[in-house]
């Protein structure tokens, strides 16, 4: 690609934009925030990184949701962050204001471009974002699953010993504490992972990948996570600038998948560039889709409050 903008250059944005720029996936990032000097100050430090990581990615910094004119993918991390004790849907209201900001300008200075969503809570803004926009929804996904799924794998790697790299994850849901962790897709070289841990254990990973991003954020106190995000980011972008059509944990707008319409939810995508290619269905158990349709309720509540 040619031009990527980043929407907030906080923590999740800064590290975003370096690795993308240090994989070269674009030829010129535009970082743009409300703070005055610090994305163009967040643009400078990463450009002075170019000779040491060898990349020729341009970046600079705005003000200014004009300067993402011409952009062909418009990743969204702006927003209020969660505090300790807050749920995502807690900054919903703030941060539906600041994606509408977003995809106005989007209309008018980005048309053709892709939206990738990243500020929480996420399954719902994104959904906000392709009804406002009026876009096709191939055009308008969110992040989530891809990060959700790094985080069960890393946290299967600390629990039997083996290397991550052999690792496979699957995270299906909302991007909450109702998401839906796939054990049954879920392997490690190929075998499932209920060959080397036991019910109790799998049960305990499961849930620690629910309240992953709370465990950071209770940790930290004063920081919620953003390197993984990041990087969860990068992978996603790199499946978009490669045309990899990669199959990808995302969010995005449900057209009678898994028996749900006019909703958007954490499932497996084939990413290309084109963006969203299609919506990959599993088979579910019948435990596994009550657990999602249980999940899609929470984010229907949270849509509910958009109508009022």
């Amino acid at each position: 690609m040619k031009k990527i903008a980043i929407v907030g250059a906080g923590r999740v944005g800064e590290s975003a934009a370096h690795n993308l720029a240090k994989a070269e996936l674009c030829r010129e990032i535009v970082l743009i925030d409300i703070k005055e000097g610090v994305p163009q100050g967040t643009a400078l430090d990463i450009q002075e990184s170019a000779p040491i990581f060898d990349f020729d990615t341009q970046l600079r910094g705005s003000n200014d949701l004009k300067a993402m004119a011409g952009s062909e993918l418009v990743i969204v991390t702006a927003g209020i962050p969660r505090k300790p004790g807050m749920s995502r849907s807690d900054v919903l209201e703030t941060n539906l204001a600041v994606v509408n900001g977003v995809v106005d300008e989007m209309l008018r200075g980005a048309p053709e471009a892709m939206l990738l969503m990243v500020t929480n809570p996420v399954d719902v803004l994104t959904y906000a974002a392709w009804k406002r926009s009026g876009w096709p929804r191939h055009r308008v996904f969110g992040m989530a699953g891809v990060l959700d799924s790094a985080r069960m794998a890393s946290f299967v790697a600390m629990e039997t010993g083996f290397s991550v790299k052999d690792i496979t994850a699957m995270v299906l849901g909302g991007h909450g504490d109702t998401m839906v962790p796939m054990t049954r897709f879920t392997c490690i070289n190929g075998i499932p992972i209920e060959h080397f841990l036991s019910g109790e254990k799998i049960e305990q990973i499961v849930q620690r990948t629910r309240e992953g991003g709370a465990e950071i954020l209770s940790l930290r106190r004063t920081a919620s996570a953003y390197d993984a995000p990041a990087a969860a980011i990068a992978s996603m972008v790199d499946a978009i600038s490669h045309n990899r059509r990669q199959i990808l944990p995302g969010v995005a707008l449900l057209a009678g998948e898994y028996g749900l319409t006019d909703i958007a939810m954490g499932v497996p995508i084939v990413l290309g560039e084109g963006g969203m290619e299609r919506v990959i269905e599993l088979p579910l158990t019948a435990q596994e889709a009550a657990e999602f349709q249980r999940s899609a309720g929470m984010v229907r509540a949270d849509l509910e409050k958009l109508k009022k």
